[in-house]
C-alpha cells in the first residue's frame, strides 16, 4: 500500500502524517510554526525525516495557508507564515530526494472529503473551515475550483457588515471576523464587558492570562453552561448562516461541510445555522437546500487532503 506524507502548516503549528491509500493516519509528528522562512523550512525536513525514519514514502503534500501561484510552485504570500514568493515545493523536494506538491489548505481539506468523506457523491461541495480565520474550498465535478490566479475562493472576507471590525486582510466587516475562533473570542469578551463579571469561567481566563482565551475554550464554556459563552456561539451561528446562504445564492452546492478547529463544536451551533441559512436563502420555498454537515475528517482533513494530493500527483 502506498505511504505518503501528508503536512498541514498553520500559524500556529505544523502537523504531518503518514497516511496510506485508504486515508489510515499510521503515524504523526507535529511541531510550532516556526517565525522565519529558513527555520520553517528546517522544521519541515526534520519532520520527514522524522517519518521516513520508520516508513517507506513515496512523496509528501504540503497544505499551506496562504495565496499560491496558479500552478501551486510559489506561496506568494502568507499572512501567518514567513513566506513571500517562496518556491517552497521545488526547493523541499530538491533537499529531501523525493517529490513534494503543495496545495492551500482549505482545498486541501476539500479534497479529502471528496477522496475520503462524502463530497464524492456531491455535483458541488463547499467546505468552510472554521478557525483563526475561515478557509473555503470549492469541489465542482469532483474538480477543485482556484480562480484564474490561483486564490478562489476567499469568501471569509467576503464583506457582511459595512465599516464592521477591521480585519487583516485590510478591509472591515469580512465574514470571518463575526465567524470564527478569533470571532468567537472577540464576541465573548465584548459581551462581558470591562469588568467580565456576566461570565465566571471566562473572567478566571482572562485573569489568569489576558490573551489565552481562544474560541475552543469559549466553545467548552458554552457547554459547560457559560451563559455568555452560549450567547457568544449563538451569534457565531447566526453570522455562519448568514453566510451560508450568500455562499449558496452564488455556487448553489448541494453540499457544504463544516470543518476547522471551531467546526468541531459544530453540535452547537450547527442546527441553528441551518435554520438561519434556510430563512435566508434567495427563494428557499421555490428550489431545493443543500446539505449542511459537519466534517467527519475532523481536524486532519488538510494533512489527509495533502497526502491524497500527493499520491495521485507525486
Amino acid at each position: 500500500m502506498t505511504q505518503t506524507i501528508g503536512i498541514d502548516i498553520g500559524g500556529t503549528s505544523v502537523r504531518a502524517g503518514v497516511v496510506t491509500d485508504d486515508g489510515t493516519v499510521v503515524d504523526t509528528a507535529r511541531a510550532q510554526t516556526p517565525r522565519s522562512a529558513r527555520a520553517l523550512e528546517e522544521c519541515l525536513d526534520r519532520l520527514v525525516q522524522e517519518l521516513c525514519a520508520d516508513h517507506d514514502v513515496s512523496a509528501v503534500g504540503l497544505a499551506v495557508a496562504g495565496f499560491l501561484d496558479p500552478a501551486r510552485q510559489k506561496v506568494s504570500f502568507a499572512p501567518h507564515l514567513p513566506w513571500r514568493n517562496a518556491a517552497v515545493p521545488a526547493e523541499m523536494s530538491e533537499r529531501i530526494g523525493m517529490p513534494v506538491v503543495m496545495e492551500h489548505d482549505a482545498n486541501s481539506a476539500a479534497w479529502a472529503e471528496y477522496v475520503f468523506g462524502p463530497a464524492r457523491r456531491s455535483t458541488v461541495t463547499c467546505v468552510v473551515a472554521l478557525g483563526t480565520g475561515i478557509g473555503c474550498g470549492l469541489l465542482i465535478d469532483g474538480q477543485l475550483y482556484r480562480g484564474a490566479f490561483g486564490v478562489a475562493p476567499e469568501l471569509g472576507h467576503l464583506q457582511v457588515v459595512p465599516d464592521g471590525r477591521p480585519c487583516d486582510c485590510g478591509k472591515s466587516g469580512c465574514w470571518e471576523r463575526y465567524c470564527s475562533g478569533t470571532a468567537l473570542v472577540e464576541t465573548a469578551i465584548d459581551l462581558m464587558g470591562p469588568q467580565g463579571s456576566a461570565s465566571v469561567l471566562m473572567a478566571r481566563e482572562l485573569a489568569d492570562d489576558p490573551g489565552s482565551l481562544t474560541g475552543r475554550k469559549v466553545a467548552a464554556a458554552a457547554e459547560a453552561g457559560d451563559p455568555v459563552a452560549q450567547e457568544a456561539v449563538a451569534d457565531l451561528a447566526r453570522w455562519l448562516g448568514v453566510g451560508l446562504a450568500m455562499v449558496s445564492d452564488v455556487f448553489d452546492p448541494d453540499l457544504i461541510i463544516v470543518s476547522g478547529g471551531v467546526g468541531a463544536s459544530s453540535r452547537l451551533f450547527l442546527d441553528d445555522a441551518r435554520d438561519r441559512y434556510a430563512s435566508l436563502l434567495t427563494g428557499a420555498k421555490y428550489r431545493r437546500k443543500a446539505r449542511i454537515r459537519a466534517t467527519e475528517l475532523g481536524e486532519r482533513a488538510g494533512m489527509l487532503g495533502a497526502a491524497a494530493l500527493a499520491r495521485d500527483l507525486g
